[in-house]
Parts: C-alpha cells; sequence; structure tokens
C-alpha cells in the first residue's frame, strides 16, 4: 500500500507542478515549445511540394493572381504581420477551405463556385487567416501534447486506485475509458474553441477590408441549410469546420456590431467563377452548353466563360471575335487581352497575336499572367531567346510562382542556355520544396564543361547556401540521395 501511495505522491507532484506552472507570467507562447515560426514554414514548404507533387494544385496565372489579391488584401489587415502568407488554389470540386502552417492557405475550385458574392469567398479567407495569425495549428499540437500527458497520468491514476482498493476490474476498465472519453471531449472544445475564435477575429479582419462583415455567417448558413438533411453529400467545409445555430448567431451578433460595408462584386470575382467552370466542366462542349444556357448570358463574365469555351472546343475564330469585342469594351482587363492573343495564336496567326501581346505588355508591364502567356507564346513561335528575355525581366521584379520559374528554365533550355536551365529549375525545386532536387540541379550545372567562371562562384555560392538550410544530422544523408552527387 506505501508502494501505491508514494506513486500517487509522486502523480500527485507532477500534476501539480504543471498546474503550478500555469500560475507563471507569460514570456511568451507556449506553443512556441512545440512548433515555432520558423518550424512551421519548413512544415508548410513540405506539404506544399507533396501538393505540387500530387498534381492537386492549380498552376493557372489568373487563378492564382487573383486569389493572391483578394488573400492578400484580407491578410493585410490582419494583427500578426509576422507571417507572410500564400495563397493557391486546389483543384478539387468539394466545397473545403485550408490553413496550413507557415502561412499557406488553400481555396478548392469547389468552394469558389459555392460562393455566392466576393465577401462570401473573402469571408473564408479570413477565417483560414485567423487560424494562422491565432497560431492554431501550433497551440493545437501543444494541447495535444498536454492532453495526452495528462489522459497517461489520468489512466495511470485509475489504474493505481483500482489496484490499491481492490477494483474489479470492469470497474478499473470503465475509469480508464472515462479518461479517454474525457481528453477527447476536451480535444473536441478546443478545436470548437479555435472555430468560433477565427470566426470572432475573421470577421473583424474582413470588415476591416472593406467586405461585408455578414458574410462569413451567412455563407456557413447557407451551406448549413443546404446539406441539413444529407446523410453521405455533406460538404468537407462544413466536416472540417462544425457550425451550429449558437455560431451562427454569434457571427452575426458580432457582424452588427461592425461598419456594415456596401460592398459590390469585382469584374475579377466573376471571370474566376467563369473560368473555374470551363475546367471544372466534364468536357468543353458541356462547358459551352452550360454558358449558353445561363439565363444571364449577356453579363460579361457569361460571355468570357463562353469564349473560353469556344476556344476549348477549337473555335479559334468565335473565340477571337468574341474576345476581341471584350477587349474593345473593357480594354483594361489583362483576361480579355490574354484570351485575344491566344486565340490567334491557336488559329495560327502568329504575329497578330505577337502584336496583342507587345501592346498589352506595354499597357500593362510585368503583369504575371500577361508575361507567362506571351512568353508561351514566344516559345511556340520559336522565339525562346526573347521569351527568356521577358521573362528574366519578370524574374527579377516580381516574386516568381513554381509555374513561372519552371517556364524560364524551358526558356532557357530551348535557347541552348544549358547552365541557366538547371539554375532555374534548382530554384523551381526551392519553390516547391525539394531541397534535394535543387542541390542535384546545381551540381548538373557544375558539371558541364563550358561553365564561365563567374557562373560557378555563382552556382556553388548558391548550393552552399542550399546546403546550409538543410538541419545538419540530416544533411549527409540528403547530400547521399540527392543527383549529381
Amino acid at each position: 500500500m506505501r508502494y501505491w501511495l508514494c506513486l500517487l505522491a509522486l502523480l500527485g507532484q507532477t500534476l501539480g507542478g504543471a498546474a503550478a506552472a500555469n500560475d507563471l507570467p507569460d514570456f511568451g507562447n507556449p506553443a512556441d515549445a512545440v512548433l515555432n515560426k520558423t518550424r512551421e514554414g519548413q512544415l508548410g514548404r513540405t506539404v506544399m511540394m507533396q501538393l505540387y507533387n500530387a498534381g492537386v494544385v492549380v498552376e493557372d496565372p489568373l487563378l492564382t493572381e487573383y486569389i493572391q489579391s483578394i488573400g492578400a488584401r484580407i491578410a493585410s489587415h490582419a494583427n500578426d504581420g509576422d507571417h507572410r502568407f500564400r495563397f493557391f488554389v486546389v483543384k478539387d470540386d468539394s466545397i473545403n477551405a485550408f490553413a496550413m502552417p507557415g502561412g499557406y492557405i488553400g481555396v478548392n475550385t469547389g468552394l469558389i463556385l459555392a460562393s455566392e458574392n466576393e465577401s462570401e469567398l473573402a469571408g473564408v479567407l479570413a477565417h483560414e487567416v485567423s487560424h494562422v495569425t491565432q497560431r492554431h495549428i501550433a497551440r493545437s499540437l501543444y494541447d495535444t501534447q498536454r492532453t495526452s500527458i495528462m489522459t497517461m497520468a489520468a489512466m495511470l491514476a485509475a489504474a493505481l486506485l483500482g489496484a490499491a482498493a481492490d477494483l474489479p476490474g470492469d470497474a478499473m476498465m470503465g475509469a480508464i475509458t472515462a479518461s479517454q472519453a474525457a481528453a477527447a471531449q476536451r480535444q473536441i472544445n478546443y478545436t470548437r474553441s479555435n472555430e468560433h475564435e477565427a470566426d470572432r477575429v475573421g470577421i473583424d479582419v474582413l470588415a476591416a477590408a472593406g467586405f461585408d462583415p455578414n458574410a462569413m455567417a451567412t455563407f456557413f448558413e447557407k451551406l448549413s441549410r443546404r446539406y441539413s438533411a444529407a446523410r453521405t453529400e455533406i460538404p468537407d467545409m462544413l466536416q472540417t469546420h462544425p457550425v451550429t445555430a449558437v455560431r451562427i448567431a454569434e457571427a452575426r451578433d458580432r457582424a452588427r456590431r461592425l461598419p456594415q460595408n456596401r460592398v459590390e462584386d469585382s469584374l475579377d470575382y466573376g471571370l474566376t467563377r467563369a473560368r473555374i467552370e470551363v475546367m471544372s466542366a466534364r468536357d468543353p462542349q458541356t462547358a459551352l452548353r452550360i454558358f449558353e444556357s445561363k439565363p444571364n448570358p449577356d453579363t460579361v463574365a457569361n460571355r468570357y466563360g463562353r469564349a473560353l469555351a469556344l476556344a476549348a472546343i477549337g473555335r479559334n475564330d468565335d473565340a477571337e471575335r468574341a474576345f476581341r469585342d471584350l477587349v474593345r469594351e473593357h480594354p483594361g482587363v489583362i483576361a480579355f487581352r490574354i484570351g485575344l492573343g491566344e486565340a490567334l495564336a491557336k488559329s495560327g496567326l502568329t504575329e497578330q497575336a505577337l502584336e496583342v501581346y507587345r501592346e498589352a505588355v506595354r499597357l500593362f508591364p510585368r503583369n504575371v499572367p500577361l508575361t507567362i502567356s506571351y512568353a508561351e507564346v514566344l516559345l511556340e513561335a520559336e522565339r525562346p531567346d526573347e521569351a527568356h528575355k521577358v521573362l528574366l525581366d519578370l524574374l527579377n521584379n516580381v516574386p516568381p510562382t513554381p509555374a513561372q520559374i519552371r517556364l524560364i528554365a524551358r526558356a532557357a533550355s530551348a535557347e541552348g542556355d544549358t547552365v541557366n536551365a538547371y539554375y532555374y529549375m534548382a530554384e523551381y525545386y526551392v519553390s516547391t520544396g525539394n531541397l534535394p532536387l535543387a542541390i542535384g540541379q546545381l551540381r548538373l550545372a557544375l558539371q558541364l564543361p563550358d561553365v564561365h567562371e563567374v557562373e560557378r562562384a555563382r552556382i556553388t555560392a548558391r548550393l552552399d547556401e542550399l546546403i546550409e538550410y538543410i538541419p545538419e544530422e540530416h544533411r549527409e544523408e540528403v547530400l547521399r540521395r540527392a543527383p549529381g552527387g
């Protein structure tokens, strides 16, 4: 009996120490002990690499630019300036969005189509941004770690008390099961508290960014009402973000206290939805039928969707006329100029297409989607040196996307600039989080016989820099596995 009492005393000291620690002054976020922001960034890049490798990230420059622009507008009003957010679109018809470590925010194409206005989409982004700024991922890991310790302690206490009091086996198992159930409930409650906090913070951010603060509650309520009777079709959004009447009421109450912004959807929102509808259709013919059967086919967004569908089925002359009309009516919309240039190029009218791009580039210098489309047409026209030049100018002035880096590598390779082709591909793998392949590309560049000394010094310096990023305990293994060793 004294043996059990000693163990219980030790257990009491452990739990008492934990309780005492909670009374200490706050010298920082305890979640940092589990997952600090540097580690969060590394973890986020690793997950992004897996998503890229799985081919689920939509690498469409126009969609990427739109979701990044609206996300940046939201993030600029968040309270934590230490995060560098990156927003991306996932090719998935399910209605969902998610936040990952390091400020990576993914939005499914299905969710964009499910939103009925721009404020609803912005509301979802504000919610996910708030998950990041409030450190919910790190805090959940920290809480899970604490829960595990406390659960083990409770289970041990139940076992010890059972042995000391000679409780029957089923009674002791009941006590252990009760402790596990209590831990599970605590984790559920913690997750719910995260959702409520993301709502509260997100609604404030949504209003500050100039969107309708009621939109978050409206969107969740519509989803909940639409799928309330469903058994097998509940969207991922409701499974990962469970909605209750209390949560919606709280969100509405908070929104009522904020400035009620009068918001009109941007044209880019409608064009984005139209572009995704074409991409998501079973085939281009289906997409064309969808837009031709719209109740209001003459809206600008629906005319754009129809023009995209015409181009997709090879009716390039009809697509060219549709895009030309849109450019004439809306000369400041870059997407229409891109569509016109691509339609002309597909018709074999390369010089006319390039003239469209040259005029557009003069009007909108260093626009990422425009420059990428221009470079792709230059490559098809077998002018890789010009493509390399315009892409390098963009690379030197605008933070590049992985698709942009991969394209300049293709241009350099077509031009015969093999050294830079390897160098760019190394940067592409860095941008997608694959350091071993990045190191391999730099090693292959150094093995080329005609590497200039200046280039060799630049490549070697970058190689050394990448090697330093690898934790020392893993460095030998990573370097052994990297190509070109």
